[in-house]
């Protein structure tokens, strides 16, 4: 059995590894001068490569995808993925938030382990070949590159990536191939990418609150709600809390954010806190009583908002117009205009419909052809989520160009 994969990412490059040492013949096409480019940016240069979990809590935390995926990740999961580079001499950790990292903290030693499992298992390397044209001819499939090489094989894998990160070759590839082939392909959008507003933040650039609650509603009435760290940038609020809600929000418009600054505190008893300050400082200038409740330039913005003078004298200040201040902070909104672009996302949403493929990533319309990992439909939260999509993807896959059977395989 003869197989081309097209792109040496983390999907890619694990689909070769285990299809080579199921008995293929493999050859891994990657346009850049090496594999695994974005693979060695992730986790801020230190790769976290998995969420340490089973496979049933891990499925919680895929927003797009989690029906299509379960197969899969059940076949070859975060244990199995630290397994496969412990095995390959890389030493694991497992930090807050079940995340997974090399113990070095280096990247590098999961692009070299990568590398050398590609190496020991017999995978045709190519570098710098960049795939032109992907095409039936007859049974075979022929890859044809930009130097004008053709590559035949009786099974063809795309793992081309998404749109995130262009710079490290995600360009979008895949879903040029996959529409040739006649598959639909879901709008791809930037996902775990920071929120532009519709209000200026600008003021509020570098920020950095910790222990707030950012929610939004998203389609159907549902309540999406995250508490934690977040930051304010130019255009907007980035932070895990406002990432995590990008991945449900970069599918829709119109949606409101909503931003507890002190979720700790029930309405009441926020507004006895202020009642008692107030009490406190009667002669004092708002803007001056209210900066121990938040931070210097978060407190004139909220002032602002709520329609309060900096400097009137707290003994001025009305009942309605504490209620207003309290009001604010415990539900500051925003209007959402979009998500950041894909130069900063982290991930992909969207991509090759899933109704067009089968469990183990097969096209339902075109026997021997699979798409794997980030450019298909399929993403999830941060912290390890979608490297492991790429890996359990990836093994399904593999499985199924060598007439393996996954552990649960349907």
């Amino acid at each position: 059995m003869k197989v081309t994969v097209i792109g040496g990412g983390a999907a890619g490059a694990m689909c070769a590894v285990l299809a080579a040492r199921g008995g293929a013949d493999v050859t891994l096409l990657e346009k850049n001068e090496k594999t695994g480019k974005k693979l060695f940016i992730t986790g801020k240069g230190r790769c976290n490569l998995t969420a340490d979990l089973p496979p049933a809590e891990f499925l919680e935390g895929v927003v797009h995808g989690e029906k299509f995926l379960r197969a899969a990740v059940w076949s070859f999961s975060s244990a199995d993925t630290k397994k496969f580079f412990e095995d390959e001499g890389v030493p694991l950790v497992t930090e807050r938030g079940n995340r997974v990292f090399p113990a070095s903290g280096k990247s590098s030693d999961i692009t070299r382990a990568l590398d050398r499992a590609l190496k020991d298992s017999g995978v045709r390397v190519e570098l710098n070949a960049e795939v032109r044209r992907a095409e039936k001819r007859g049974e075979k499939f022929a890859a044809v590159l930009a130097d004008g090489r053709e590559f035949i094989s009786d099974a063809l894998v795309i793992a081309t990536g998404g749109k995130s990160y262009p710079s490290t070759g995600s360009t979008g590839d895949g879903y040029v191939f996959a529409e040739k082939f006649g598959h639909s392909v879901v709008k791809p959008v930037p996902s775990l990418v920071q929120l532009i507003t519709k209000e200026d933040v600008s003021p509020l650039n570098g920020l950095s609150l910790k222990n707030v609650t950012l929610s939004a509603e998203v389609p159907g009435g549902k309540t999406v709600s995250e508490f934690g760290e977040m930051l304010f940038t130019k255009r907007g609020i980035s932070g895990p809390v406002a990432l995590t809600l990008s991945a449900h929000l970069n599918r829709v418009g119109g949606a409101r954010l909503h931003l507890d600054l002190k979720p700790a505190l029930t309405r009441e008893k926020l507004d006895a806190r202020i009642l008692r300050d107030f009490s406190e400082r009667k002669n004092a200038d708002l803007k001056n009583v209210t900066r121990a409740l938040l931070p210097e330039r978060l407190n004139l913005y909220v002032l602002e908002r709520a329609g309060l003078p900096p400097g009137k004298k707290i003994n001025a200040v009305t009942k309605e117009e504490r209620a207003r201040l309290a009001d604010t902070v415990k539900d500051l909104t925003f209007g959402f205009a979009s998500v950041g672009p894909f130069e900063e996302a982290v991930v992909t949403s969207g991509g090759v419909s899933l109704k067009e493929l089968t469990p183990r990533c097969e096209s339902r319309l075109v026997k021997g052809l699979y798409f794997i990992g980030e450019v298909i439909d399929a993403d999830a939260y941060t912290g390890g989520y979608n490297l492991q999509i790429a890996f359990s993807t990836a093994a399904a896959c593999a499985a199924a160009v060598t007439g393996g059977a996954g552990r649960h395989s349907d």
